[in-house]
């Protein structure tokens, strides 16, 4: 069975940072970062339930202004995430437009809003609406339990606070579990595959009890066909349980030991690690101004973290002609596969 994520990067990797990555089954996408997203059709972004916003410098938080857009209008409400002070850029970025029509749209829009709160690790909410003509509503507030952001039967989206010499969040999504379905030990309980599967799964990955009943119906060339098993039986014969697919994504940290410390952390073992390679190492000094890793500094974090695969990306400009330097020294540093 293929992973249930399907990530790409929003732009080169010499454009602005971004990472979209739908998600199978549920006819939905995550997006981290909200630079520059012309490059996606609307149609993915209005796939879009939840934004994951590393920073708000504006390579990173430009495309706020497209995402409002597209989604005007549309029934699906936001979520979006931030650091400290997120939740009041949001509501500005809102206050820069009249809304004395918006009352017209047939469907409202909401938007919420939260930020991860440096000093206490409180997670902080405040809801805008259409219909107000996006008024802010602030939300009670949670204790975030190990960086935990988002928790659903299928994923678990987590962060990091780090140092930009502003707080920039890192992000982890983990799949709960894989569900592979032996299809020919379907034809051994006397069932064949078909729509009722994606349920199947989805009860497994909620922990339903081994005793609730699960309805098989497929068509084949004699017709409709329905059968009643349990779902420990379905379980036992049917279904391996793997771990699910972790990705993490990284951008715009500085190189230091708890920096540093805090990544290897998030993004232990993770199958895919996106993390910025900005500068060549001859270049570290550059690198540390501006708070930003150099290719050798992001592969040895991607080593230390014992990530499968290491996605370099967020090249400086200055090496538009030397990008095979960048990612050979990644590499040297990493020791594993470079995508």
């Amino acid at each position: 069975m293929r992973p249930i994520f399907q990530p790409r990067l929003v732009n080169g990797p010499f454009g602005d940072p971004g990472l979209y990555v739908d998600v199978l089954f549920e006819r939905r996408a995550l997006l981290f970062d909200l630079g520059d997203i012309a490059a996606l059709p609307p149609r993915k972004v209005l796939r879009t339930s939840h934004v994951f916003v590393t920073h708000t410098h504006m390579d990173h938080f430009i495309g706020f202004d497209r995402l409002l857009r597209i989604c005007l209008g549309r029934e699906r409400p936001l979520t979006l995430y931030g650091p400290d002070g997120f939740i009041d850029q949001v509501q500005h970025k809102l206050a820069a437009f009249t809304w004395n029509l918006v009352e017209n749209y047939a469907v409202d829009l909401t938007i919420t809003a939260c930020e991860v709160a440096t000093v206490d690790g409180t997670l902080r909410r405040a809801a805008f609406n259409s219909r107000e003509r996006f008024a802010r509503h602030d939300l009670s507030s949670s204790r975030l339990d190990r960086g935990v952001l988002l928790s659903e039967p299928a994923f678990q989206v987590r962060c990091a606070v780090l140092d930009h010499k502003t707080p920039c969040l890192a992000f982890a999504i983990q799949e709960a579990m894989h569900v592979n379905v032996w299809k020919n030990r379907l034809t051994e309980l006397g069932v064949a595959p078909g729509p009722w599967l994606r349920d199947l799964k989805r009860a497994v990955l909620a922990g339903a009890s081994d005793d609730t009943p699960v309805t098989a119906r497929w068509r084949d060339d004699h017709g409709a066909h329905e059968q009643r098993l349990p779902l420990g039986t379905l379980k036992e014969h049917a279904l391996r349980l793997v771990p699910g697919e972790k990705i993490a994504y990284v951008t715009d940290v500085a190189f230091h030991a708890e920096n540093a410390r805090r990544i290897v952390d998030l993004a232990s073992q993770a199958d895919l690690l996106y993390i910025e390679t900005t500068f060549l190492e001859e270049d570290a000094e550059d690198a540390a101004r501006k708070y930003h890793l150099t290719a050798r500094q992001a592969g040895t974090i991607a080593r230390d973290a014992g990530a499968q695969v290491m996605v370099p990306f967020h090249f400086s400009p200055r090496y538009t002609d030397c990008e095979l330097r960048l990612r050979a020294e990644s590499q040297a540093a990493f020791g594993g596969v470079v995508a």
